[in-house]
């Protein structure tokens, strides 16, 4: 196969130029590093790297941008399974469970699921990129605005899958969700709306308001509480999985890898939107949905695998197209751009060799990835073993950094912590928080792209039924909706037939 042979080249050319390698490593550690930071997502990263690669060739400088995207994927799971606090948006899917599975002394075996699953799923997807690109970038080429946004439909769908035990309260925690979406600059005119006149409103951050409900809740409800350190010491002793825990993650591994791959070649979908209908999926596929929500190492698996699964796919339509999958392809694009190496069907005929070896470099980047992770591990767990009344203080500080890093703005500051006490009293009152950050991502994906549609189509709503790949999302999207709810009403009927 000729793509084989390309590769085993790359691999050659690669292995050639320790400046590469050396490159290559450094780019993942600084990833791993920016995506553990609450608020520094992998797209900061990339950017932060972006201007000392001007300087250098292609291939290295690539190499070392593509090492920061994915370690700056994996990395965002770490915190999110010690402490609560998603280290990137895609993060925020990971923590349901993980953070579950670390209040039950199993935070190593959370990190090691992890680990391996980010690895599995990255690096397949890598191979897909490689192989076939040609079939998935012409399937993605057929998504316009009313197939996004039947694919943000069912992603909203989702929320009352991931709403734990009660998929009401999971619908009004959305609700509240797609409210605050709204406020800001209207997608398509562009004028203010629930703004209220405060300029630091026309765009609300998602970011901080995401650190505010995972992280600043949890400090806030961990003030008073006893110390877990002891506990969490021994669980992080655990964190090579066993061959029976590989057994059991295996299928649900390949099915997000594969899922992501598909939603990372849609253009405007990301790692976030990835992980979260890849834990969907999971808790669809599994003998017990309802251990879902109260730490499932399968959630864990399903959201790693398939928020990196996604690292590939987002690039095949940038590779081919020129088409951006996601806002970190979108400065790789640039960053191809400034290298002489423009993007599109003539980039495989014309740069053939440097794409190969810039190949060869993104599945070693995925290798020193699970490596580094794997070594990290253990002296990351250690931040769990300080007393609480040391580890809420660093809680809050952290979260405060990393939503005043976002854009040097003290507004953010205030927005993460009136975020902290509404998360604070939904868990109070056992309202999942996970469902509002779900309705941030996708509620102005859903909303432009179907504004989008109606304008494409002269104001005519046929799109919602003509379009197959559109009529298949909206229908997947009713199933996944409706039937949590239905489950949900007869288990109550059947609870009060027998109390009765």
């Amino acid at each position: 196969m000729e793509q084989l042979t390309m590769l085993l080249s790359g691999f050659a050319t690669l292995f050639q130029d320790p400046w590469t390698l050396i490159l290559a490593v450094f780019g993942v550690a600084v990833g791993i590093v920016i995506g553990a930071l609450p608020g520094l997502t992998a797209t900061m990263g990339v950017a932060i790297i972006l201007p000392f690669t001007f300087g250098m060739a292609a291939v290295p400088g690539l190499t070392m941008i593509c090492g920061v995207y994915f370690g700056g994927v994996y990395a965002g799971a770490v915190t999110a399974i010690l402490l609560r606090i998603p280290g990137t948006p895609a993060a925020a899917a990971t923590a349901i469970d993980g953070y579950e599975l670390t209040k039950k002394g199993e935070g190593g075996k959370a990190l090691g699921v992890a680990t391996f699953s980010s690895f599995t799923g990255g690096f397949i997807s890598i191979l897909m990129l490689v192989f076939l690109s040609p079939i998935l970038a012409s399937f993605a080429l057929k998504f316009s605005a009313a197939e996004t946004f039947a694919l943000a439909v069912f992603g909203l769908s989702i929320i009352a899958s991931i709403s734990g035990s009660n998929p009401i309260k999971g619908l009004m925690a959305g609700f509240l969700g797609l409210i605050i979406a709204t406020i800001g600059l209207d997608p398509m005119g562009g004028f203010p709306r629930f703004t209220w006149g405060i300029p630091d409103l026309m765009q609300v951050p998602f970011i901080p308001v995401m650190i505010g409900l995972f992280a600043a809740s949890e400090a806030f409800k961990t003030i008073g509480e006893s110390d877990i350190a002891a506990k969490t010491a021994v669980a992080l002793k655990n964190i090579i999985p066993t061959r029976e825990t590989f057994r059991h993650i295996a299928g649900t591994v390949l099915r997000s890898t594969f899922l992501g791959a598909f939603i990372g070649c849609v253009p405007g979908a990301g790692a976030d939107i990835a992980a979260f209908v890849a834990y969907n999926e999971a808790k669809r596929f599994s003998k017990h949905p309802e251990n879902f929500g109260k730490g499932e190492v399968l959630a864990v698996a399903a959201c790693e695998s398939g928020a990196n699964g996604c690292t590939g796919g987002a690039m095949l339509p940038m590779l081919t197209l020129g088409v951006p999958g996601d806002a970190v392809t979108a400065v790789m694009l640039g960053a191809l751009t400034i290298q002489g190496m423009q993007p599109g069907p003539l980039l495989f005929r014309d740069h053939a060799d440097k794409v190969f070896t810039l190949f060869a470099g993104m599945l070693f980047c995925y290798v020193i990835m699970l490596a580094m992770g794997l070594g990290s591990l253990r002296f990351i767990g250690k931040l769990l073993q300080m007393p609480k009344s040391v580890l809420t203080p660093l809680i809050l500080a952290l979260s405060i950094v990393g939503s005043y890093a976002i854009n040097n703005n003290t507004f953010d500051i205030g927005i993460m912590l009136v975020s902290g006490v509404i998360g604070y009293v939904m868990q109070k009152y056992d309202f999942p928080p996970s469902p509002v950050v779900l309705a941030l991502i996708m509620g102005p994906m859903a909303e432009s792209n179907f504004r989008r549609a109606l304008t494409m189509t002269g104001g005519s709503y046929d799109f919602l039924w003509t379009r197959p790949i559109t009529v298949g999302f909206l229908l997947l999207a009713a199933a996944s909706l409706l039937l949590p709810v239905v489950r949900y009403l007869l288990a109550r009927r059947r609870s009060r037939a027998a109390a009765a």
